[in-house]
């Protein structure tokens, strides 16, 4: 055979290689793109889950929150009403003792020690029921002063009452 003979088939063989690899290139070209689209796919959806939960984590806070909001505004017109009660109790009180239909009395630790006869008696009479020791009454001035000091620890104490219920609702 002549060497012509060779080179027909070599470079057959050659540009056969070249195509091939030419194929081979566009195959792997052809592949990547697909896997990138898959991946891009799979990024696109997982953001899209990740979306839709912080959406429904939202929503659930907010109906919490709603929810405790309604439970402090309920509480706190308990709290209000309580106070306005008290107070309200408390004006009565002053207002009885300012018109002398109440009279504040204390009980006397030594009996004899009263000078005067200011004492009250210890048996009841029509107007209310005392037991015990005598007592003596106590000056107008002296029981509204008193009344108020109670109105103050009463304030105090549904204060604290709502701060309390406060505290418990939140940190539920």
């Amino acid at each position: 055979m002549s060497l012509l003979n060779w080179r027909l088939p070599g470079v057959a063989l050659l540009l056969g290689l070249g195509l091939g690899g030419i194929a081979a290139w566009k195959w792997q070209a052809t592949e990547y793109q697909r896997q990138l689209a898959e991946q891009a796919g799979v990024f696109q959806r997982e953001r899209l889950d990740a979306a839709l939960a912080i959406v429904d984590w939202n929503k659930t806070e907010q109906a919490k929150r709603t929810a405790l909001e309604a439970r402090l505004q309920a509480a706190d017109k308990t709290h209000h009403q309580e106070l306005t009660d008290a107070q309200q109790a408390q004006a009565r009180l002053r207002d009885r003792l300012a018109t002398a239909d109440l009279r504040l009395s204390v009980l006397l630790a030594n009996p004899a020690a009263a000078v005067g006869g200011g004492g009250v008696s210890a048996t009841p009479g029509a107007g209310g029921v005392v037991h015990g020791a005598d007592r003596a009454q106590l000056d107008q001035a002296h029981a509204q002063r008193i009344i108020g000091i109670t109105a103050d620890g009463d304030r105090g104490i549904i204060a604290l009452s709502a701060c309390q219920d406060y505290i418990r609702l939140i940190s539920k």
